[in-house]
């Protein structure tokens, strides 16, 4: 008897502290976020939240496109998981239709079993297969009939400030890209291309905010903010930018480090396929 007391309260101990923990680090999120939009805001950290996105890249890409408005409503995504946390899922729910291609088969055949209603109806488009930089267009122009789409996000953990660079078939309003944080506002890093890479969780993967900022400044892009945890960064067309967003449009002003410590705060309950079948 005294060994089962003892076995529940270090039970409930290691609750405690698990929900300690988290409630710890949504108020160092809330709190960051919070002085973001008193600060700034034009730019788009203060308006984060999340639904199906890893952190909270949902809202900023609401936000942003409360902003500039929406067309046509057309996303392309890549590494894209099950469909449960990207950057696009919560879009579904607002009338969107878009592709994501994704490597695991796993992760699409999951995708495609739980949300054929989305799939059968035209909305979504599954394409499992590794992407490059000589295969991206095609894979996107195979799949998609739209030049112009409202949005691009793109998370490989890898190669991709490359793929992002090769992409020439479609003209996205607004590109959501994961930057490398560790490299400062300043440094011009960008990984050395590799068919062959496996993320093992170093610091060797995707390009710095300064690289990106650089390369999308070539393509007619600027950049108009990251989160707060310093994963995602987000870039507006020019033609679009008018006086919406928070100048200077450069790496040095906008660039958030890295905070990983935060990833993974919960947004409601567990997400489930289910969910999606009520879309339609």
């Amino acid at each position: 008897m005294f060994l089962k007391t003892l076995k529940n309260k270090i039970g409930s101990l290691a609750n405690l502290t698990v929900t300690s923990s988290i409630t710890l680090r949504s108020a160092r999120y809330e709190s960051l976020r919070d002085s973001r939009l008193q600060t700034s805001p034009k730019g788009g950290a203060g308006y984060g939240y999340k639904v199906f996105s890893q952190i909270d890249e949902d809202g900023i890409i609401d936000q942003i496109f409360n902003l500039i408005g929406l067309t046509n409503r057309v996303f392309v995504e890549f590494g894209v998981g099950d469909g449960l946390e990207n950057n696009t899922a919560a879009l579904l729910f607002d009338g969107w239709s878009g592709l994501w291609i994704e490597r695991s088969k796993a992760y699409c055949d999951q995708t495609v079993s739980h949300m054929c209603n989305l799939i059968d109806a035209g909305r979504l488009r599954v394409v499992n297969d590794f992407i490059y930089s000589d295969n991206i267009d095609k894979l996107i122009s195979s799949n998609l009939q739209a030049c112009e789409i409202d949005l691009l996000s793109v998370d490989i953990d890898g190669n991709d400030v490359h793929v992002v660079e090769a992409i020439k078939c479609i003209n996205p309003r607004v590109i959501v890209v994961e930057y490398n944080a560790k490299f400062g506002p300043s440094i011009d890093f960008c990984m050395k291309y590799d068919r062959k890479h496996v993320w093992r969780k170093s610091d060797n993967f995707g390009g710095s905010l300064k690289c990106y900022e650089k390369l999308m400044t070539k393509r007619g892009y600027s950049l108009v903010g990251c989160n707060v945890i310093g994963t995602n960064a987000f870039f507006v067309r020019n033609d679009l930018l008018g006086e919406l967003f928070d100048e200077p449009y450069v790496s040095e002003h906008h660039f958030e480090p890295a905070r990983y410590e935060l990833v993974g705060l919960p947004a409601g309950h567990p997400a489930t396929h289910n969910t999606f079948q009520s879309i339609l």
